[in-house]
């Protein structure tokens, strides 16, 4: 990804506004959420796509008390 020349500042809580041309490229909306990594002298956003707490996939998720799963392990727990 080539970087973009945008400089922004912090405010007094630590937040950052990301500009909405940047929002748009990776398709942020108002509500979505973020994974923040720290990488040598770098901070790295992505777009955050949670996976299975039991297998780690990450296609067709149900939500249960703030945990995923996906639907082949769903299917193996009804079995038990």
């Amino acid at each position: 990804m080539a970087t973009t020349g945008i400089v922004r500042g912090l405010d007094s809580l630590g937040r950052v506004v990301l500009p909405i041309e940047l929002r748009r490229s990776l398709d942020l909306g108002e509500r979505d959420r973020v994974e923040i990594f720290a990488e040598e002298d770098r901070l790295i956003l992505k777009k955050y796509a949670p996976d299975c707490v039991f297998c780690g996939g990450g296609r067709e998720l149900k939500e249960f008390r703030g945990k995923f799963v996906c639907s082949a392990c769903l299917g193996r727990l009804t079995e038990l």
